[in-house]
């Protein structure tokens, strides 16, 4: 059985759902059900009986060490954690709390049940799932950022990150824990939080507000569809080398502005605006948050090369599939 953190939220519901209807095994769920983790995002599966749901918190060790006994898992991906940068900035020690202390938590509990269980060490895999903004902001000219650039985080959130990213690397070196880091560019698809920028942008348009960007809007992103993301995490489950790294990025530099503009257009020809004008038009630009990163991107040869790993899907098409998928939701 695969042990699930967080998979209430956006990028592990998505894993889960891909996981079970690929039948790739029983799968066990840990989530709080904090303000960004629904149970409906798993409505596709929560009837099977390969899959089961606890409600709890990840820094709660012996609700962990209860599950590990009693389920015996044979891996575990860690997704959950406090993610939105500017919530970190008013709120700091909450992502302290989630993201270092609760991968702590999991880190010992893992390494726990691995010397009670040593002939499940061969094969176990804790997947820690990281992020681009570990490596902090790059220069426009600059190359992306591979899996040797030093840590440089900007907010408390990729603080928080990068200090959970050490953990894991640290349980590997110190006590062999089989752990595996994934850094991930912005992902976009179902199911996404609407703080996140392309159900808020969506939702602001179809209500007529502004469509806020922060500074000039030209601090670029690499975007990535979940779909690319969730087989990037399966295929490291599969293959990946204890103590590595991978990057995971789609090489698909864009903008704010420019991501908000595509969304617009694609938003005009689905659902136009009763005003006749495009959504364009509400786009409006306020003062930049504190510690504004200019740009990410990953280079991403190394799950390239040596887990056959590449991105399927198209940004255009990925795009404008996702943008049904929220309007199918948002005006039905």
């Amino acid at each position: 059985m695969l042990f699930v953190t967080g998979a209430a939220g956006f990028i592990g519901s998505n894993f889960v759902v891909n996981t079970l209807l690929a039948n790739q095994g029983p799968v066990l769920v840990l989530d709080a059900l904090t303000y960004a983790g629904h149970k409906d995002n798993l409505t596709a599966v929560w009837d099977r009986e390969d899959f089961t749901f606890v409600e709890g918190n990840i820094t709660d060790t012996l609700l962990l060490e209860e599950l590990f006994q009693t389920y015996q898992p044979t891996g575990l991906v860690h997704f959950a954690a406090e993610s939105h940068v500017d919530r970190s900035i008013s709120d700091p020690l909450r992502f302290v709390e989630t993201n270092v202390k609760g991968t702590a938590a999991l880190l010992t509990v893992t390494k726990r049940y691995l010397t009670q269980h040593p002939e499940k060490k061969e094969s176990f895999r804790f997947i820690n799932i990281s992020t681009d903004e570990v490596y902090g902001s790059l220069d426009r000219e600059a190359p992306p950022s591979d899996e040797e650039t030093p840590f440089a985080p900007s907010s408390p959130y990729s603080a928080s990150k990068a200090s959970a990213d050490h953990l894991g690397q640290a349980f590997f070196r110190t006590y062999g824990l089989p752990v595996i880091t994934i850094r991930c560019t912005n992902n976009y698809g179902p199911r996404q939080y609407p703080e996140k920028l392309l159900p808020y942008m969506l939702q602001q348009a179809l209500h007529h507000r502004p469509l806020t960007l922060y500074g000039n809007g030209q601090q670029t992103r690499d975007w990535i569809h979940v779909e690319d993301f969730v087989n990037a995490i399966t295929l490291a489950l599969q293959k990946g080398v204890p103590g590595e790294c991978y990057n995971v990025g789609a090489t698909n530099e864009i903008s704010n502005q420019a991501f908000v503009e595509a969304l617009c257009e694609v938003l005009d020809r689905l659902a136009p605006s009763p005003t006749h004008s495009s959504y364009k038009t509400l786009i409006t630009y306020v003062e930049d948050r504190p510690g504004h990163d200019v740009r990410y991107a990953l280079d991403a040869t190394k799950i390239k090369t040596t887990l056959g790993w590449k991105p399927q899907v198209d940004f255009e098409r990925g795009l404008e599939s996702t943008i049904r998928w929220y309007l199918e939701r948002f005006l039905t």
